[in-house]
């Protein structure tokens, strides 16, 4: 089992940052890819940002191309998004999720709350 736990979340005003951190246990030398979702009140939930294990390899959504940054360390079985130049339209809750080689998201952390004033 593998089980994934967030933090970093809460309120800040746009244009600030904030750094979410993902802390992974349990069967984690199975895992491929770690990934950043989130969703927003009344809206689906939207793939942010993922980095594969070994390569370091990463991917973002363009809504978040430039501002936001995905890194992981690997000795602390950690994955972190920083978050920059925030918008009000970023807020949401974000979930940490992870996945196994050619596999879809099965793994889930309980989410984190990201809410930006303008």
């Amino acid at each position: 089992q593998v089980q994934l736990v967030e933090s970093g979340g809460g309120l800040v005003q746009a244009g600030d940052s904030l750094r979410l951190s993902c802390v992974v246990s349990g069967y984690t030398f199975s895992m491929y890819a770690m990934g950043w979702f989130r969703q927003a009140p009344g809206k689906e939930r939207e793939f942010v940002a993922d980095i594969t294990w070994s390569s370091g390899r990463t991917n973002s959504a363009d809504s978040v191309k430039g501002r936001f940054t995905i890194s992981k360390d690997n000795a602390k079985n950690t994955v972190y998004l920083q978050m920059n130049s925030l918008k009000p339209e970023d807020t949401a809750v974000y979930y940490c999720a992870a996945r196994r080689r050619n596999s879809q998201y099965d793994y889930w952390g309980q989410g984190t709350q990201v809410t930006v004033s303008s």
